[in-house]
């Protein structure tokens, strides 16, 4: 199953590294975010992943084009023009990085990777949040549950998608964005099945909004319930949060160790 990551925003709330990477690649203990949510999904082995791209995409891009070197001893001879590589560390990653647009809405970045992922299910997150979510019983529960989409719900006091849930595991309604204290959000980590590229219209679909909505008023979103870590990288004070655990040595989203 492939995981399909959004990391094509502006990322405007946390302006002050924005302006300079892509969200996704603001680091923690030295690494883009982007690649601890990676390290997340492979622990599970899931290792295949398509990544959506818009704002300063080359710098994904670049990364990834350089993995190889950033995560080895290297050697250059440069009178002969040689290069030697020591101790090569990688990861067992098929990575597709595709150009969504600047502009485009959510909803439309996952429209324009259809292609890509085929008619089989596949796994949503978003490139700026990090959790301990058991990924394997994610998608378990989602293939017990028969329904088109889902998503996992977080207890938090946020500003995200507001879920209203009952006793039977399903999203009744899908409010994006309401200011509620201790409400229950959409925290990602979601599974689809194909049809979900039949609730998007187009490059300015939200998924937060039409295509999540009308799921819910059809019950076709089901929700897992994590209530274990989950934190959203969308202040500079967050990051620092998230810095902090990182160099703690206990960062709860470090699951691969």
């Amino acid at each position: 199953m492939k995981v399909v990551i959004l990391a094509g925003g502006f990322g405007t709330r946390i302006s002050e590294e924005s302006h300079l990477r892509p969200k996704p690649m603001i680091e923690i203990g030295e690494k883009p975010i982007l690649w601890h949510i990676m390290k997340e999904y492979s622990h599970y082995g899931f290792n295949e992943f398509v990544i959506c791209l818009g704002y300063k995409q080359h710098m994904v891009k670049e990364f990834f084009a350089d993995y190889y070197l950033y995560n080895s001893d290297v050697t250059f001879d440069l009178v002969n023009n040689n290069m030697e590589v020591h101790n090569n560390s990688s990861e067992p990653w098929k990575v597709t990085l595709v150009d969504t647009g600047l502009r485009t809405m959510t909803g439309g970045r996952v429209k324009r990777i259809k292609d890509y992922i085929g008619n089989e299910p596949f796994m949503l997150t978003y490139g700026d949040g990090v959790a301990d979510v058991n990924i394997k019983d994610l998608v378990d529960f989602h293939k017990k549950s028969g329904k088109i989409g889902t998503l996992t719900a977080i207890s938090v006091d946020q500003r995200f998608g507001v879920l209203d849930l009952r006793d039977d595991n399903l999203v009744h309604e899908f409010a994006e964005k309401q200011e509620k204290d201790s409400s229950v959000v959409n925290g990602g980590y979601m599974v689809f099945e194909p049809a979900i590229f039949d609730y998007i219209e187009g490059d300015d679909t939200v998924f937060e909004k039409e295509p999540l909505g009308n799921l819910a008023r059809e019950g076709q979103l089901s929700a897992y319930k994590h209530k274990g870590f989950w934190k959203c990288m969308d202040t500079q004070r967050e990051k620092e949060q998230l810095e902090k655990l990182w160099a703690s040595g206990k960062a709860p989203w470090k699951v691969w160790e």
